[in-house]
């Protein structure tokens, strides 16, 4: 009997083809792309990117909280995009760590990004990351395709180059409560892309922690409906998604808004 979390978006699945020697004394692991096909043509790809750990070799698996925390917003992502063109791509990486100077996330992340260009050239990309896949996500925005990010309590520092957002949407959620990565420094990075990012917007959840147990549904709307509305510039597309973002976030809000 099997402890693995089925992911009931997928319609396909895509493997890393890189070659990989093993790394740091782990296995030799590949990199997964579940792959949920729009009704149609697709016309946006929302990238979802998992957490992890500072420092660690071991090969992720699908029964592992990390990945099976970010379903629920791949699923309705699909829900409701999908029938308007939207694409979700949910990537699990090669290794639970970020490990140092590997920056092993990033590494597959950016070959998730390939193989969405690859298939979809010049499709609008956006991303949606938790902790570590926070971090991934804002340090990948750079990526052509990509037009807004959503970090979820993401792990960063004074290190976390800002000029990668520069010209995106950009969105980060945080609990006050969080003591795995820090209130404090995601709001500095906020500040510091201020003038770089497109847009960005701070939301600030009163007593949530990390692990976003606590006000679920605010976490679940707010980003999905931040990568919804983005995705509805680009499509032309209206969403009841977004209906919670537009209540609690009016434009040009300064930082942060606290929920």
């Amino acid at each position: 009997m099997t402890n693995d979390v089925e992911d009931t978006t997928v319609a396909r699945r895509k493997t890393d083809d890189r070659e990989h020697a093993a790394a740091g004394g782990g296995p030799a692991a590949r990199a997964e792309l579940s792959i949920a096909d729009p009704a149609g043509p697709t016309r946006g790809v929302a990238l979802v990117l998992h957490g992890g750990r500072a420092d660690s070799f071991e090969a992720v698996r699908s029964r592992h909280l990390s990945p099976a925390r970010m379903l629920p917003f791949a699923q309705a992502l699909r829900n409701e995009g999908g029938p308007q063109g939207l694409a979700v791509w949910t990537l699990r990486n090669r290794y639970r760590g970020w490990n140092g100077p590997d920056m092993s996330p990033v590494q597959d992340a950016r070959w998730a990004l390939s193989q969405i260009s690859r298939e979809h050239p010049g499709v609008p990309v956006y991303l949606l990351g938790h902790s570590m896949g926070g971090l991934t996500a804002l340090c990948v925005a750079d990526d052509p395709q990509v037009e807004a990010v959503v970090a979820l309590a993401p792990w960063v520092d004074g290190s976390t180059p800002a000029e990668r957002v520069a010209g995106r949407r950009v969105l980060i959620v945080h609990g006050t409560k969080d003591h795995w990565t820090s209130p404090k420094n995601s709001l500095a990075y906020a500040r510091r892309v201020e003038g770089v990012a497109e847009s960005i917007d701070y939301i600030s959840l009163q007593g949530a922690g990390h692990f976003m147990f606590s006000r679920v549904r605010l976490w679940n709307a707010l980003a999905n409906g931040f990568i919804l509305d983005a995705y509805g510039s680009s499509a032309g597309a209206e969403f009841r998604g977004t209906e919670t973002l537009r209540q609690v976030l009016p434009a040009a809000a300064s930082l942060p808004v606290v929920l």
